[in-house]
C-alpha cells in the first residue's frame, strides 16, 4: 500500500492506530479457523464512530476490501482477510452506551466484550442470556455478525433473539439506522437482520441495541452419569420429549471427560462413557418439579448416577469444567479441529453413533460435547495439521461428518457461522438459487464487492 493511502488512514483515526509493520499485521492474518493464514496490507483501528465511517468511505473509494474484526475468535474463517485489503479493527468501540432498566434494553458498540457486558447487565438486576463459549474475549459485534450462541440456547435463543436494532455504515461510510428501543417496531425493512450472520458482508456495524430479560428466580445444576453414549443421548430426547426445556443440556463424551478432568481435576467421572450436565431455571416451584422429572428420566433410560449441585460453588464448578472441553482437547494434540454440524434434537443418538463411526472409518480421534439440548454438537478432532496424510483424513472426516447432518435435516453451523471454512458446502444445504438470490443482494448493496469477500457464499 502506498504512503500517501496509509497517510489518508492515519489522518482519519490517528497515526497510533494504524499498523503497517510486518509483525503487526502478520498478528491479523489468522482467526481460530483451522486455515491458512492471509496477511492483510493493513490493519485501521477507529476509536469513535465517526472515523469508523469514514474508513469505510476510503477502503471503498480505494476498492480495498474490508476484513472487520473484533477479538478474532471466529472459528470458520470469518475474520481472515481473504483477499488482504484492510483489517477494520472494533475493539476500541467499546462502550456501554446504555442500560435501560425500565424498558429493558441496552446500547453498545461493537467492541464491548460479551462477558464484561452480561455482568453489567446483572449487576442491574437484568439478564443477557447468549453465552458463547469465548464470551470471555469475543465481543458483541462479532456475537451479532456470526450469531453467536452459547449454552443456553435451548430455552433462551441465540443472539438473534435479543437484536432489537443496529446501526451500520453501508459501503460508502454512510450510517444506516434499523430497528428501535421498542418491543414492537415495524418500520421499513428489517435491515437489522441482514447483519446477524451476515460476517460483515453487508456493512459494517455501529452500535446495538440488545434485548434484556429478567433473571431467573431459581436454578437447579445436574450431572447425569451414564455408561453409553447411547442412553445419554436417548436421554436427551426423551428430556425434551416430555416437555421439558432446561435452560442449558450439555453432553460430554468419554474422551472429553478424560481430558477435561486431567485439565480442571473437578471431579468428573473418568469411568464414565458419557455425562449430561443439566440445569434447570425459573420459578423455584416449577425448578423443583422439572428437576424431579429429570432425574426420573434419566435413571429410567439408564443413567448410573444422577448428582445435583447442592451450592453455588458446585454449580460453578460444573459449568466451569464444561466451559473447560475446548482447552481441555486443545492441549491433547497441535491442531484442534472443533466443528458444530447441528441436527433436529430428535436426531442426536443417531448423529453420535454416526460420528463415532466415522472416527473408526478414518482413524481419527474425536472428542465430542456441546449443546445436545438444542441438536448442536461439537465433535472435535484431534491431530496435527504438519501430518499431511493424517489431516486428509480428518478433511474426509468432516466432510462426511456433514453429509450425516445434512441427511438429517440438520445444518452446517449452529453457531459458529460458514465463513470461509465452510462456503463450499453452503449450496449442498440450500439450493442454487438460494446462492444466486444472495450473490444479487451482495452485488447490489457492495458493488466493489470489499466487505468481507468471500466469506459466506464465496468469491
Amino acid at each position: 500500500m502506498n504512503d500517501a493511502l496509509i497517510k489518508e488512514f492515519e489522518a482519519i483515526v490517528g497515526k497510533e492506530n494504524v499498523m503497517h509493520a510486518e509483525a503487526d499485521r502478520q498478528a491479523y492474518s489468522y482467526d481460530a479457523a483451522v486455515l491458512e493464514p492471509v496477511v492483510p496490507d493493513l490493519v485501521v483501528r477507529p476509536t469513535t464512530s465517526e472515523a469508523l465511517g469514514k474508513t469505510v468511505r476510503l477502503c471503498n473509494e480505494n476498492a480495498l476490501p474490508i476484513t472487520p474484526r473484533g477479538a478474532g475468535t471466529n472459528l470458520s474463517g470469518g475474520t481472515i482477510p481473504g483477499r488482504k485489503g484492510v483489517v477494520l479493527l472494533t475493539n476500541s468501540l467499546n462502550k456501554i452506551i446504555e442500560i435501560n432498566e425500565q424498558d429493558m434494553y441496552a446500547v453498545v458498540q461493537p467492541g464491548v466484550v460479551t462477558a464484561k457486558f452480561a455482568a453489567e447487565v446483572a449487576r442491574r438486576g437484568l439478564f443477557y442470556p447468549p453465552d458463547p463459549g469465548s464470551q470471555a474475549v469475543s465481543t458483541l459485534g462479532g456475537n451479532v455478525a456470526e450469531n453467536a450462541g452459547g449454552l443456553r440456547g435451548l430455552k433462551y435463543g441465540v443472539t438473534k433473539d435479543y437484536v432489537m436494532g443496529v446501526d451500520f455504515f453501508d459501503v460508502n461510510g454512510e450510517l444506516v439506522k434499523a430497528g428501535s428501543r421498542t418491543v414492537k417496531c415495524v418500520t421499513g425493512f428489517n435491515l437489522s437482520a441482514l447483519q446477524v450472520a451476515g460476517e460483515g458482508s453487508l456493512g459494517v456495524i455501529n452500535e446495538i441495541i440488545f434485548k434484556l430479560v429478567p433473571p431467573p428466580a431459581a436454578n437447579k445444576a445436574m450431572m447425569a452419569v451414564f455408561d453409553s453414549i447411547d442412553k445419554a443421548s436417548e436421554t436427551v430426547a426423551a428430556i425434551i420429549a416430555g416437555k421439558i426445556v432446561p435452560c442449558t443440556l450439555e453432553l460430554m463424551d468419554k474422551k472429553t471427560i478424560e481430558l477435561v478432568e486431567a485439565f480442571t481435576k473437578a471431579g468428573l467421572p473418568t469411568d464414565a462413557a458419557a455425562i449430561l450436565l443439566i440445569e434447570v431455571d425459573g420459578h423455584p416451584a416449577q425448578v423443583a418439579d422439572e428437576a424431579e422429572k429429570v432425574v426420573e428420566i434419566a435413571r429410567r433410560i439408564g443413567a448410573i448416577d444422577v448428582r445435583a449441585a447442592s451450592s453455588d460453588a458446585e454449580r460453578n464448578k460444573i459449568w466451569e469444567a464444561r466451559r473447560a472441553a475446548l482447552p481441555a482437547l486443545a492441549r491433547a494434540r497441535p491442531t484442534t479441529v472443533l466443528e458444530d454440524a447441528t441436527v433436529p434434537r430428535s436426531q442426536i443418538p443417531t448423529m453420535i453413533r454416526a460420528i463415532n463411526r466415522i472416527a473408526e472409518k478414518y482413524n481419527v480421534t474425536i472428542g465430542t460435547f456441546g449443546h445436545a439440548g438444542d441438536g448442536n454438537l461439537h465433535p472435535t478432532i484431534l491431530c496435527d495439521r504438519r501430518d499431511k496424510e493424517e489431516f486428509k483424513r480428518v478433511e474426509d472426516a468432516v466432510d462426511e461428518i456433514f453429509e450425516v447432518a445434512l441427511s438429517l435435516k440438520g445444518t452446517l453451523s449452529g453457531e459458529h457461522g460458514i465463513g470461509l471454512a465452510k462456503a463450499k458446502w453452503l449450496e449442498k444445504e440450500t439450493s442454487p438459487a438460494t446462492i444466486a438470490y444472495a450473490k444479487k443482494i451482495k452485488a447490489a448493496i457492495d458493488p466493489k464487492g470489499i466487505l468481507n469477500p468471500g466469506k459466506i457464499i464465496g468469491a
